[in-house]
């Protein structure tokens, strides 16, 4: 019996972080539905491809190389890492060690070899990822809403990327050791191991037995790191390393400069042109005017609630922003992770009273989002296109614009001059329409 301890361990923690990481996905799915539901499933070929191009061929970063690389070198390493992942897993659960090896042959050496590589590379690149935030000061870092938490966030991850990679690569060296100097059948020759046996050295003063707790203790820290790193990503910005997907299949495939109109603004037109509409009457369901324009995530689509939690915070998106780069105050990173922080707020308000929501005297505009900030929008939609997974922050901005205009009639005085020149004039200068052609007398 006590030989199966160590798989009943295994298999309660892995349970656990299973229970958890479920848990947390039931609470964000639950808090993106709390969007207006907006219908995002036509087009399917065409946002199959834009998921793949954008997401899995990490297609817009390469406009910027050296990071993009970077990044694709950390992203592929994520992905294949992760089949070797699955063999730690059923080794965990069987009792086995390295249980593909007998079935794979001489391909099995080259996936390990495959895999340390990649793994080493990680460890590169997650140095200058570090380098670049901590010494070099890249502007981008370094704004306002990038301290405290999101720096921490950022340099975690790091941490624990170098921390997993340098476990694997232990786990494998000290692997290798036993191979060749120990005769215990569990170690059984396989693998190459072009990275890790350069640490070979580092255990030829261990007895055999204390090589072998070295490379379970490297095996299980690896492991239970990958159980508590998946169940960190709900409350870091790298949820987009699975978000990213599925926020990219459902982006708007609209072009960039086109505007949506109100659905509520078009019931009440309609309504208005209507012969037969008694004003007095009650509403049917397809009349129904809801709120103009939004103040709050309630207000927000789930497609937008979706790119709030699919933010990285890289902050391309700010130092594109033309508004920004003048000193105004706007920020579409600050946007997202604002929009972010008020769901995570109704979420635990959700928790808290059993799924009913309290109101508890605050929104997302004012409370987070400043009209400063949305009036300094240029509605340029740089950040729109600068944006690696297809992130919408000037959708945010104009629906709570929106509100500010036709619930609050709070726009600034200029913008209500060019809006009341409008409806007077028909034009935004306040001249007189028979006054309109009086330019051509001056020829």
């Amino acid at each position: 019996m006590s030989d199966y301890i160590p798989n009943i361990i295994f298999t309660v923690f892995f349970v656990i972080a299973i229970y958890f990481f479920s848990n947390n996905v039931r609470k964000m799915y639950r808090n993106i539905n709390l969007g207006i539901s907006v219908d995002r499933s036509d087009n399917k070929k065409k946002r199959w491809i834009q998921m793949l191009k954008i997401a899995f061929g990490q297609s817009k970063m390469i406009d910027k190389p050296v990071v993009g690389i970077l990044h694709i070198v950390v992203y592929v390493g994520f992905l294949v890492i992760n089949i070797e992942l699955l063999e730690i897993l059923l080794d965990g659960f069987l009792g086995t060690h390295r249980v593909f090896a007998p079935f794979l042959g001489s391909f099995y050496n080259f996936l390990i070899g495959f895999f340390e590589i990649f793994a080493f590379l990680v460890v590169v690149s997650v140095v200058l990822f570090w380098t670049r935030r901590n010494i070099l000061k890249i502007k981008r870092f370094l704004s306002d809403e990038m301290k405290g938490w999101p720096k921490s966030d950022a340099n975690l991850i790091l941490y624990i990327e170098v921390i997993l990679m340098t476990l694997f690569l232990t786990m494998n060296g000290s692997d290798l050791w036993l191979q060749i100097n120990s005769n215990d059948p569990h170690y059984i020759s396989a693998g190459a191991f072009p990275i890790s046996q350069y640490m070979l050295p580092l255990f030829d003063n261990f007895s055999i037995s204390s090589v072998i707790i070295i490379e379970r203790t490297a095996w299980w820290l690896h492991i239970m790191g990958i159980f508590l790193f998946l169940n960190y990503l709900y409350y870091s910005k790298h949820l987009h390393i699975l978000l990213a997907f599925p926020n990219t299949y459902f982006a708007n495939l609209e072009s960039k400069g086109k505007f949506s109109n109100l659905q509520s603004v078009t019931n009440e037109v309609k309504m208005m042109l209507d012969p037969n509409a008694d004003p007095f009457a009650a509403p049917t369901s397809d009349q129904e005017i809801s709120k103009f324009g939004a103040s709050d995530v309630f207000d927000l689509s789930w497609v937008q609630l979706l790119n709030a939690y699919t933010c990285t915070e890289c902050g391309r998106c700010t130092s594109e922003c033309p508004a920004n780069q003048t000193g105004k105050k706007l920020s579409p990173r600050k946007i997202m992770m604002d929009t972010r922080d008020r769901l995570e707020d109704v979420g635990r308000n959700l928790d808290k009273n059993k799924g009913e929501f309290k109101p508890d005297g605050k929104q997302l505009l004012e409370n987070h989002i400043s009209t400063e900030e949305l009036w300094a929008c240029t509605s340029c939609n740089a950040c729109v296109e600068a944006c690696p997974i297809g992130i919408d922050p000037l959708s945010i901005i104009m629906d709570m614009r929106r509100y500010l205009v036709m619930e609050k009639s709070a726009a600034p005085s200029d913008l209500n001059n060019m809006m009341t020149n409008i409806e007077n004039n028909g034009a935004p200068w306040p001249f007189n329409q028979m006054d309109k052609l009086n330019w051509k007398n001056e020829l």
